[in-house]
């Protein structure tokens, strides 16, 4: 779908591919990028994270309301990857020890997030982002926007340490057979548990960045991220329940959407016909999940 779009894309509007442009939409689809990279980290010990939206939601409003007072940026960036850490320990404490359905706890916990933002916000939506953020945001490493460096850069972090650590092995197995796993020796409960706390934690980072990215605060920001997660994960070629898959081949399921949309900006289909394009890729992702689950 990748060399599809991209081929498309090449022969109808030539003049979009160069580095500033493309660059532009690739930002737009990294905090995706970086949400997705905990997707398929708990999608592969049989679980799944719908809970990013409420991540979203509160850091951004959080940042944006300036709740935490005269806090250094710094020290508040760190505090919304605390956040994001403790929405994945409390996940992961529902599904690994308490054996709640991952779909059920994970929504459940992004509604409770999102009620609390609103009944903090009074319905008002927050002010703008700090400045330096946006700044940030904006830089570049060469021609490629920062963002995207720092979407690559955990990307990789992350293909190393599921192919490399004994972490990794605990996944594979886990995803594989649970129980098996649990008799081996494999600390299944605790595997999982990490996992929602890592997905937690790439949740804060997706925050942030989006944040930076829209620069005002919303109350409806993200709702959707979640649920593209799933979709990009599955078209990257992870298969739930069976604890393989690779960490690019999401990345290259994210860049889909960013080149789709590009497509569609340059034809200028509206933003109806992008939540419906949105909702075929995701359609399309069920349907794979479905066949490769088939196969299995």
């Amino acid at each position: 779908m990748f060399v599809i779009l991209l081929a498309t894309l090449w022969l109808t509007k030539p003049q979009l591919m160069n580095a500033n442009v493309m660059g532009i939409f690739v930002r737009q689809v990294a905090p995706l990028g970086i949400l997705v990279l905990g997707q398929l980290l708990v999608m592969r010990v049989r679980s799944i994270d719908l809970s990013g939206a409420g991540v979203l939601l509160l850091v951004n409003y959080m940042i944006a309301s300036g709740l935490l007072g005269d806090l250094p940026l710094p020290l508040i960036l760190l505090v919304s990857l605390g956040i994001g850490c403790l929405v994945g320990l409390f996940n992961g404490y529902l599904v690994a020890k308490r054996r709640v359905s991952a779909v059920i706890a994970t929504l459940a916990v992004t509604v409770i997030i999102g009620g609390f933002v609103q009944f903090v916000a009074s319905g008002k939506p927050p002010g703008n982002m700090p400045e330096l953020m946006n700044d940030i945001y904006k830089m570049k490493w060469g021609p490629v926007p920062l963002p995207v460096v720092l979407w690559v850069a955990l990307t990789a972090v992350m293909a190393v340490f599921l192919s490399r650590f004994v972490y990794g092995q605990f996944v594979m197995a886990v995803g594989e057979n649970p129980t098996a796993s649990h008799f081996s020796g494999v600390p299944v409960e605790r595997t999982v548990l990490m996992a929602h706390v890592i997905a937690g934690l790439f949740a804060g980072i997706a925050a942030i960045v989006q944040s930076a990215a829209v620069a005002v605060g919303s109350l409806r920001l993200g709702l959707e991220m979640p649920i593209d997660a799933v979709a990009a994960t599955i078209l990257g070629g992870v298969i739930f329940g069976r604890g393989d898959g690779g960490v690019w081949g999401p990345f290259f399921g994210v860049m889909c959407f960013a080149l789709l949309f590009v497509s569609m900006t340059s034809f200028g289909v509206p933003e109806p016909g992008k939540q419906i394009a949105r909702g075929l890729i995701i359609l399309l992702a069920a349907i794979f999940y479905g066949l490769n689950t088939r196969k299995t």
